[in-house]
């Protein structure tokens, strides 16, 4: 078996609602085969990982994998399971897999669920998926080894090794790379507010919620932290001067840069004093109880720079922290100790503390690892001890001077204990220093009494130290007392008043039309003065400036939309790839918009049906928030499907119809149970709801629509005109932005018409059967069916029977073809596309006139030559920054919202009645109670 590649679904996707990886997996030697035809498979499998009897699979029950390992399963599902075990032993909690097959024999993809706040830039997936092949690899070929839970090697040659062994490099990887506690308490808080979270790949940095809302966060420090109280707290002495200064009580001491003068200072202050790093954190290098020269100087080299000497307070160490001008919790720090038990060894104490799953290195678990180090040894000699010491029953050994967590000290909290003194101290320390967030500590008798006289001579307790970014560990997981929710008061303190941290947002999907929707819903609601971020097929934009240009359809530009802080609301354009490839690029929108579903992009991404096509669009119907409005054409039946989809009726969203037939069953059905829909009724633009009918604007006004002759522009329009409602838009102000709105600059490529001479240009994005015959439909409406010429390329990476279906379209509709391909041949052969059209053509058209180009010059310059004086080229090319270059060149200008050309007179445009299936039976419609408003 073998990965042939990996993709990161870094989002909700069509297997689920959480972060998931596929891999795409070959079975090679072991296609074809069941784990009944490999004797002993099962037993060995079971021997190797227990766990695997737990396992539910499709039986909804424990043993349910088991009874499919019995009963014959293919060697896919088998790593699937294994890979979810594994993730499980190294405390990975996950759940959910899947296995389907990819198309070809003996090739699977495998889909297991990931933590939802594991690192997208992750190695953990892969590695365990390796993992799981050697393992199913080697009970395969029988080599199992006796006893232990993990009893089966691994791999050959170079990776060999037991797996208990693999395992744990995988879950000291999967520890490395996770959030720390305090970023990992900040995410769970505003997981529970609704608060889209987002982890910057491996690091503490956070970015919470959307646009102009949204706030970044490090570990427990906020966009919002003073970057000069950062700096005061940094700096131990420029600290204890500031507050010294506002009266608050710090121990006696001073700087020193050199050892002498650290010296001076201990016989200035009396023994026993701390030596500090100025600069210091996380009490690395501190010394505590030093009374004689040496010592001090001894600690002035090991801070390795200038110091801070202070006389050493009696009492005991709390650390109180601060958010937002509130004490929110409060702990006794505890530094590093055991307990003897009169048999074991100081070091064999270490090892048993150690042992305790809440410690590890580093900030990663709640609790950090003993070392028994030089300073630890020091520590123990001063108490007549040695590692290898054996303490009496009850003895409390110390192993550091320092209370830090992150030297292996423990805490007990303490909040409720806080003396209003207290407090008020605290937040008076955290205003003078400036820090949003604080962490303060004090040394005192008992923080639940009041402070001690103030005497600046003799200090008897006081602030010893101020925290930027304080560590969080301690409050969220006390060794003894009550823990708290602090990453919750963090939350809070960014986002008062209850706020989800989220802006309008709006997704648009479908087959086609998408990125015309995209753009005029984003045109519509600028009109309320917002800034709107737009992602489309041809870039990002940010309050109308395009900032990034490339296909940005995907959960990367969603992002990028999602994340700037100037967007007060985002339209979003979602399409197959990226939501097949990565899933969507955010949890749930406001608004959600289906154009159409039709055949296109089969045979890629396992994508093999209308159906299939279906289930991807899905996702974003099903990823509209409760309460949030789905907006879905009652025109096409595979759209319709959907309303009918279980996680689309469960999540009681608004649902709202649009389309251009207002006599369709399911609009009327949705009107009588007074709900809204959008449709196009009597050459109007119509809002619906009930009984009641507003309309809009006329069909013949909607600029792009050609006076109504394109009937695809009504549909768009009235999605739009929908999605920008359900966001509160009103409709006054939509009909005077719609009047606003010029689709050849702020639409361009997509119906634009422009004039060379006396020959019209029609330019399209048409690359699909569906789009080109409503883009044929249009010309014959304003042309007529003989006054047409093509310019067309079709992509390559298309199947060939919706190639054929693309070709049989434009020959039923036009006499005079050019074909060309364009320099992007997406794996097709030089020809080959244009070869296959024509060939299509000719056989539904024998006597059409089909000519070959080399590139979209050469077949624009052919197709003009054809075109005689009143008719029109339609150009459908693959990028339309050349094409849009090329036709300026040759003196295109545009043409206006409707064509005025030379030559003999065009038809006019036919009645909306007259057209089929856009209205029917209007004279009962009218008969409907009604007000026109």
């Amino acid at each position: 078996m073998k990965i042939e590649f990996l993709r990161r679904l870094r989002g909700p996707n069509v297997y689920l609602s959480r972060p998931a990886v596929l891999a795409r997996l070959r079975l090679e030697g072991l296609a074809g085969l069941e784990t009944t035809d490999v004797t002993g498979f099962t037993e060995r499998l079971l021997r190797s990982l227990p766990g695997l009897a737990e396992h539910h699979c499709a039986a909804g029950a424990p043993g349910g994998f088991v009874s499919r390992l019995r009963n014959g399963t293919y060697f896919g599902h088998v790593t699937e399971h294994v890979c979810l075990e594994l993730s499980q032993l190294i405390g990975r909690d996950v759940s959910f897999g899947r296995t389907v097959a990819a198309g070809e024999p003996g090739v699977y993809d495998v889909i297991v669920e990931c933590p939802v706040d594991e690192s997208p830039m992750s190695r953990v997936p892969g590695e365990l998926l390796d993992a799981a092949i050697d393992l199913v690899l080697e009970v395969h070929a029988g080599r199992v080894m006796p006893g232990g839970t993990a009893p089966v090697r691994l791999g050959a040659g170079s990776r060999d090794g037991i797996l208990a062994r693999r395992l744990a490099g995988l879950a000291a990887l999967a520890e490395q790379e996770a959030a720390g506690p305090s970023t990992r308490a900040i995410i769970a808080a505003a997981r529970r507010r609704g608060i889209p979270v987002e982890r910057y790949d491996d690091l503490s940095l956070l970015r919470l919620g959307w646009g102009n809302r949204r706030r970044l966060a490090w570990a427990a420090m906020t966009d919002r932290t003073s970057g000069i109280g950062v700096d005061i707290a940094g700096d131990k002495f420029v600290t204890r001067y500031l507050l010294a200064e506002a009266g608050i009580p710090v121990p006696p001491g001073g700087a020193a840069r050199t050892p002498a003068e650290a010296v001076t200072l201990l016989g200035e202050l009396g023994a026993p004093v701390v030596v500090k790093p100025r600069h210091g954190r996380q009490g690395r290098r501190v010394a505590l109880n030093l009374s004689a020269p040496d010592e001090v100087e001894r600690a002035f080299a090991e801070a390795d720079g200038e110091v801070v000497v202070e006389r050493q307070l009696r009492g005991r160490d709390y650390r109180v922290l601060v958010v937002a001008g509130d004490v929110v919790a409060a702990a006794e720090r505890l530094a590093a100790h055991v307990v003897g038990d009169g048999r074991a060894t100081v070091t064999e104490l270490v090892t048993r503390a150690n042992a305790d799953p809440r410690r590890g290195d580093g900030h990663c678990r709640e609790l950090t690892r003993i070392d028994l180090d030089e300073n630890a040894e020091r520590v123990l000699r001063r108490q007549g001890h040695t590692p290898g010491s054996v303490p009496g029953d009850g003895v409390t050994v110390w192993l550091r001077d320092t209370a830090n967590l992150s030297t292996g000290g423990t805490s007990r909290d303490v909040t409720d204990q806080v003396h209003p003194d207290v407090t008020r101290l605290c937040q008076r320390v955290a205003a003078l220093v400036g820090l949003d967030i604080a962490g303060i500590d004090l040394r005192l008798p008992d923080i639940g009494a009041p402070l001690p006289p103030g005497d600046p001579d003799r200090v008897m307790a006081g602030v010893i130290e101020v925290n930027a970014a304080p560590g969080l560990r301690m409050h969220l997981t006390p060794v003894h007392g009550r823990a708290r929710d602090v990453g919750d008061a963090i939350v809070r303190a960014m986002f008062p008043g209850g706020s989800d941290g989220r802006i309008p947002t709006v997704a648009v999907t479908g087959t086609n039309g998408k990125t015309s929707v995209t753009r005029l819903t984003a045109h519509l609601l600028s009109g309320s003065g917002i800034k709107v971020g737009t992602a489309t097929t041809d870039g990002v934009t940010i309050d109308g400036r395009t900032v990034l240009v490339s296909d940005a359809t995907g959960p990367r530009s969603a992002q990028t939309v999602l994340g700037d802080p100037q967007v007060e609301a985002a339209v979003l354009e979602t399409a197959r790839g990226g939501l097949v490839r990565r899933g969507l690029g955010y949890d749930w929108t406001d608004v959600g918009v289906i154009t159409n579903i039709t055949a296109d992009h089969l045979g890629q991404d396992g994508l093999d049906s209308i159906e299939d096509l279906a289930h991807v669009k899905a996702v974003v119907a099903e990823r509209v928030r409760e309460g949030g409005t789905l907006v879905l054409n009652a025109d096409d039946p595979w759209v319709r499907s959907l309303a009918d989809r279980p996680r689309v009726r469960a999540d009681r969203k608004r649902l709202v119809w649009f389309g251009l037939d207002a006599e369709n069953p399911v609009v009327t059905e949705h009107l009588g149970r007074g709900a809204t829909a959008y449709v196009l009724h009597d050459g109007w633009l119509v809002q619906a709801t009930g009984a009641r009918r507003t309309p809009l604007i006329r069909l013949a006004e909607v600029p792009g629509a050609y006076g109504g002759a394109a009937l695809h522009v009504a549909a768009n329009t009235l999605a739009a005109i929908a999605a920008a409602r359900a966001l509160g838009a009103r409709p006054e102000t939509l009909v005077d932005r719609l009047g606003e709105f010029d689709p050849s600059v702020e639409n361009p490529g997509r119906g634009t018409l422009l004039r060379i001479g006396d020959v019209s240009v029609y330019v399209d994005y048409a690359h699909n059967p569906a789009a080109l015959a409503t883009t044929v439909r249009t010309l014959h409406r304003l042309w007529g069916a003989q006054r047409c010429v093509a310019a067309v390329t079709l992509p390559g990476d298309r199947r060939e029977d919706l190639l054929a279906a693309s070709a049989q379209v434009l020959a039923d509709g036009l006499t005079r073809v050019v074909l060309y391909e364009d320099e992007d041949l997406r794996g097709r052969s030089p020809g080959e596309v244009a070869g296959l059209v024509e060939r299509e053509m000719r056989a539904r058209r024998p006597q059409m006139a089909c000519v070959r180009a080399d590139g979209y010059r050469d077949a624009i310059t052919e197709a003009l030559a054809l075109a005689a004086p009143g008719e029109v080229v339609l150009v459908i090319y693959e990028k339309w920054a050349p094409v849009r270059a090329f036709l300026a060149g040759l003196g295109a200008v545009p043409a206006g919202g409707s064509p005025v050309v030379s030559g003999p007179a065009l038809p006019a445009v036919p009645a909306m009645g007259a057209i089929p299936g856009v209205t029917r039976n209007l004279t009962a419609q009218r008969t409907l109670s009604r007000t026109l408003e």
